[in-house]
């Protein structure tokens, strides 16, 4: 599988900087392994606190 790394900065959300950023296959591989939710999933608002937590995911989609 083709990385589209450069196509992917274009609609990337998160803001903080990682070395996965742009990366999607490997930043929800990371997130899923910590029991989290990606940045791209959260509202701007949400995505800001940098909580990538389940429960922080549920009280930002309500």
């Amino acid at each position: 599988m083709e990385c589209k790394k450069e196509k992917n900065m274009d609609h990337c959300t998160c803001t903080y900087n990682c070395s996965r950023r742009g990366m999607c296959c490997d930043c929800v591989m990371h997130h899923r392994r910590a029991g989290e939710i990606p940045g791209c999933f959260f509202t701007k608002e949400g995505e800001a606190k940098y909580d990538r937590s389940i429960e922080a995911f549920i009280k930002d989609q309500r």
